[in-house]
C-alpha cells in the first residue's frame, strides 16, 4: 500500500542510469520504483540515461539523454560516453543537492567529479556483480582489471549502497568502499500473492493439474545461470523424473534456452497480472544465478507463495534460510538442483510449509518502505556536506 510521508520538495535528486527503461529488468524496476516514490513524496528528480526511440517500459520522471555505444554481443545494454556539453549544462541548470549513480560507467565517474567539485555528495547503488559477467563470454582474464576500475569509483562516493548485508560485507572485503549502507528492495504483495494461481490457465497450456512445473523467471542471458537450470531438466529427464518447465522471460539467450529445452513452454515477457498469474501457477521457482546482488525474482516468486530452490549466492542467502523457505543447493552443482526439486515432488507436505513460510517472508518488504529510508540517506549526507 502506498504511503504519504513527510514531504521531500528540499530534496533534488540526479539520477544517472546505464540503462534506465531499455530493458525490464530487477535494477530497472528498483530505480523506477525509487523515482515514483520521490516524485509521489514532493522530491525534484531529473534522470540522466541512454534512451531509445521505443522504451522497454513506461518510465517515471523526467530523461536526459546520455549519447552511449551498444554493447557489443549485448545490444539491448548501451555504455555511457563521458558527460557530453548539453548533459553537464543539463545539471548546472538543474542544481541537484544529491546525486545517485546506479552504473560503474563513464558518466557515472564524470558526474562523480562534477559533484565533487562542488560540494555535492554522491551515493552508488549497486545492482549487480559486473565482474561475474565476464566469465560467461570467455573474458574472465579482464576481471581484476574490471574490478580494479569499479574500485576507484566506489571508492571517490560518498557512499556505496548495498542491497544486503551479505552483498556489503562482499564488497568491504574487496576494499570497495569505507562507507557502506544498505538500500533493500521490496515486492508489490497486492500484485504478486498466491491468489494469483489459475489451474484452470495452467490447462491452457496442456499442464494438468498433477502434474509438476519446474518454473523459470527472469531475464534469458548466460549469466542468470540458463545452461545450469537447462542441465537440471536433463538430469530430471534422465532419472525418470515426470516435470514440467515453465520459462518466464525473454533476452538474447532465448534461442539457446528453447534448443537445450525443446519440451518447455514459453511464455515470454510478462508483466502486470499475467505475469502474477504464471509465476503463481508454477509449482517451484528456481533462480540458479551466482550473480544476483538481492535476488528480486526470488523475493516474487516467493510472495507467490512458492518454495523455492537457488544458488548458494549472496544475493539469495540473505532472503531464504535453507529448509524454511526454500532449498539452498551448491551454486555450479547441477546435481544438486535435481535433487531439490526430487525432494519437492516427493514431499507435497515439505513444498507447502515452505511455501508459507516464503510467503510470510515477502511481507516484510515493502517499496515504500526501503525508498524512505534511502531518502533519509540522502537527507544524512546533504546534511553532512554542509556542517
Amino acid at each position: 500500500m502506498q504511503t504519504k510521508d513527510p514531504p521531500h520538495s528540499d530534496l533534488r535528486i540526479a539520477l544517472f542510469s546505464g540503462n534506465y527503461n531499455m530493458v525490464k529488468d530487477g535494477a530497472n524496476q528498483a530505480l523506477n520504483r525509487l523515482v515514483e516514490y520521490c516524485l509521489r513524496q514532493g522530491a525534484a528528480v531529473r534522470v540522466y540515461s541512454p534512451t531509445v526511440e521505443t522504451p522497454a517500459f513506461q518510465s517515471y520522471g523526467d530523461v536526459v539523454h546520455l549519447p552511449s555505444f551498444a554493447i557489443p554481443g549485448r545490444p539491448e545494454y548501451r555504455w555511457p560516453l563521458p558527460l557530453a556539453r548539453h548533459v553537464r549544462q543539463d545539471l548546472e541548470e538543474f542544481a541537484p543537492n544529491i546525486l545517485h549513480l546506479s552504473s560503474p560507467d563513464w558518466a557515472a565517474r564524470g558526474a562523480q567529479s562534477w559533484a565533487a567539485a562542488r560540494g555535492i555528495p554522491v551515493a552508488l547503488s549497486v545492482h549487480t556483480q559486473f565482474e561475474a559477467y565476464l566469465s560467461y563470454y570467455g573474458l574472465g582474464f579482464l576481471e581484476p582489471m574490471l574490478v580494479g576500475y569499479i574500485r576507484e569509483l566506489y571508492q571517490k562516493c560518498d557512499v556505496v549502497l548495498a542491497p544486503t548485508h551479505l552483498s556489503a560485507d562482499d564488497l568491504r572485503a574487496q576494499s570497495m568502499s569505507d562507507s557502506i549502507s544498505i538500500w533493500s528492495r521490496g515486492v508489490d504483495r497486492s500484485l504478486l500473492n498466491p491468489s494469483r494461481r489459475d489451474l484452470a490457465w495452467r490447462r491452457s497450456l496442456g499442464i494438468a493439474d498433477d502434474e509438476f512445473v519446474v518454473g523459470w523467471l527472469g531475464r534469458l542471458v548466460l549469466e542468470k545461470g540458463v545452461a545450469r537450470f537447462c542441465e537440471t531438466l536433463d538430469t530430471l529427464k534422465s532419472r525418470g523424473v515426470p516435470h514440467r518447465a515453465l520459462i518466464v522471460g525473454d533476452g538474447p539467450a532465448r534461442e539457446l534456452f528453447e534448443s537445450r529445452a525443446p519440451h518447455a513452454t514459453f511464455l515470454g515477457f510478462q508483466s502486470g497480472p499475467d505475469l502474477a498469474r504464471a509465476l503463481a501457477s508454477m509449482d517451484v521457482l528456481v533462480n540458479p544465478s551466482k550473480t544476483e546482488v538481492f535476488g528480486n525474482v526470488t523475493l516474487e516468486g516467493m510472495a507467490c507463495g512458492l518454495p523455492v530452490v537457488v544458488a548458494d549466492a549472496a544475493g539469495t542467502k540473505h532472503l531464504v534460510d535453507h529448509d524454511v523457505h526454500g532449498l539452498i543447493v551448491p551454486a555450479t552443482v547441477v546435481t544438486g538442483y535435481a535433487d531439490a526439486l526430487e525432494q519437492y515432488i516427493a514431499n507435497p507436505a515439505l513444498r507447502a510449509r515452505h511455501a508459507a513460510a516464503g510467503a510470510a517472508r515477502a511481507e516484510e518488504f515493502s517499496w515504500d518502505g526501503v525508498n524512505q529510508a534511502l531518502v533519509a540517506q540522502y537527507k544524512a549526507l546533504i546534511a553532512a556536506k554542509s556542517a
